[in-house]
């Protein structure tokens, strides 16, 4: 903990930028009122995941645009960690969270990118239907599914360069 007193701060007002953007798409009223998306932190939590890997999917490849993702992902967890504290969570049960939650993104993010590679819509609704629905609401999760495969159209039609320089724009929710 006390090493990240030390080191460097990537999140310039790009960062910032396409942070806030991520967080304002998964605060979309649609997602908790008609989807059926806990309105929880854990379902927040989930909803800002989500969008986090639509726009690491879009930012793959180059090194120049893993490492923006990357100080996107380090301000989340940033973010998450502030989130925690706020909430009451102590010092020492802090970085275990926060651990915990990082295993649960990359493991998010790697069935979702499996998914999407194949063009799976059925397999993408599984994968949400067991992390965001408890494997109980399949059809909440095939709405998000075909949400989800929008939103990562409308992420390919803008160019890398763009969004690293903080302008990203998703589709509507509804």
């Amino acid at each position: 903990m006390i090493l990240s007193l030390f080191r460097k701060n990537s999140a310039t007002d790009a960062v910032y930028g396409v942070y806030n953007a991520i967080v304002a798409q998964s605060r979309q009223p649609v997602f908790y009122a008609q989807w059926g998306v806990p309105d929880t932190v854990t379902g927040r939590f989930d909803m800002i995941s989500l969008h986090m890997a639509l726009v690491f999917r879009r930012m793959r490849g180059t090194e120049s645009t893993r490492q923006f993702s990357q100080a996107v992902f380090d301000l989340f967890f940033k973010d998450m960690d502030r989130s925690l504290r706020e909430m009451g969570v102590g010092d020492l049960g802090v970085p275990k969270r926060i651990q915990k939650m990082g295993n649960l993104f990359f493991g998010l993010l790697a069935a979702i990118n499996e998914a999407m590679d194949r063009n799976d819509r059925e397999a993408l609704a599984g994968v949400l239907s067991r992390n965001l629905f408890e494997g109980a609401d399949l059809s909440h999760s095939s709405i998000l599914a075909d949400y989800m495969f929008e939103q990562d159209q409308t992420l390919a039609d803008q160019q890398p360069a763009d969004i690293s320089a903080g302008n990203i724009t998703f589709g509507p929710a509804a």
